[in-house]
């Protein structure tokens, strides 16, 4: 890359989590474990999913997709962080770090709208029972997952034209482990109040609109569990919601305080720890949240085990 000429650039240098030598190795091999749980925990999750037939409704389609998501995304910026703990410079292309964040905002953005459409499923299952098959016919799944990966598709462009228009100098060090929106923008020459204001809507969208729909159909399904006079029948229906609740917690509450406050309110060094948490710890803990908790998911294990002793 040429000094000087803003418009070379043609590689950059991801920092990674820490600089600190005797730290490398043991993170490397504590990352490289989250990889392996979340992988095996979604891809389990996938698959008890599709080997079996009573969980073939529309709460564990979006469950379904919600663990191909988790899968996908962290497979899009895990295998590139770890190569930053064993290389002395864990270079990007341009093109490859474009890529990265567009399947990065692909997925995440993708991932805020599955949960939301996961409460919703709740609040039919719950407040209208009755009308549950017809409100939540495949017709209405599919349009809610074309919803889901479009609104993905949309903010995924948007976010990612956004950093295209931006023209990079001489310092090409991301501030990062993997190619996130902030950090390229506080690394070009050009970015302005233009840049921080399509970032801060496109947030507010898809952590906003998702919220939302989530605390609405929340509040109309305690609502719902208030009137419900036997106490068996209000357990089973809290404990039914306590998975997806736990699930929206984790993720929105990292990724609001991330995307939400400005720059200067957080250091990027604390931004990458909010980004760790929801891209890293959160996808792997949904496969444990959905089955540790589940009773179908635990019956559909058992079942599965048994077939292939047995077989």
């Amino acid at each position: 890359m040429a000094a000087g000429n803003t418009s070379s650039v043609t590689e950059f240098i991801l920092a990674g989590l820490t600089d600190k030598p005797g730290l490398q190795l043991p993170l490397f091999f504590l990352f490289l474990g989250f990889y392996v749980v979340t992988v095996v925990g979604n891809l389990g999750l996938i698959t008890l999913i599709g080997l079996n037939s009573h969980l073939h409704t529309p709460m564990y389609l979006f469950l379904f997709n919600l663990s191909f998501i988790d899968f996908s995304y962290t497979s899009a910026i895990i295998p590139k962080m770890l190569m930053s703990f064993v290389s002395k410079k864990n270079i990007i292309s341009y093109t490859g770090c474009m890529t990265q964040l567009f399947f990065f905002c692909f997925f995440v953005i993708s991932e805020a709208f599955i949960l939301s459409a996961m409460a919703y499923d709740r609040y039919v299952a719950i407040c209208k029972p009755l009308l549950y098959t017809v409100t939540m016919s495949p017709q209405v799944c599919l349009f809610l997952l074309l919803g889901v990966y479009g609104m993905g598709t949309w903010g995924a462009l948007a976010q990612t034209g956004n950093i295209l228009f931006l023209t990079f100098c001489a310092d090409n060090l991301v501030n990062h482990y993997m190619c996130d929106i902030l950090p390229l923008l506080e690394l070009s020459c050009n970015s302005s109040y233009m840049n921080l204001l399509v970032v801060f809507i496109g947030a507010v969208i898809t952590i906003g609109v998702p919220i939302v729909t989530i605390f609405l159909s929340y509040g109309f399904i305690l609502s719902s569990i208030f009137h419900i006079s036997s106490t068996e029948g209000r357990s089973k229906a809290f404990s039914t919601c306590s998975s997806h609740i736990l699930a929206v917690s984790f993720f929105f509450g990292s990724g609001t305080f991330a995307y939400l406050k400005p720059p200067s309110v957080i250091p990027l060094d604390q931004g990458k720890v909010c980004t760790l948490f929801y891209t890293i710890v959160v996808p792997m803990l949904n496969p444990l949240i959905y089955s540790l908790r589940n009773k179908d998911v635990k019956l559909a294990m058992k079942k599965t085990l048994g077939r292939i002793t047995f077989s």
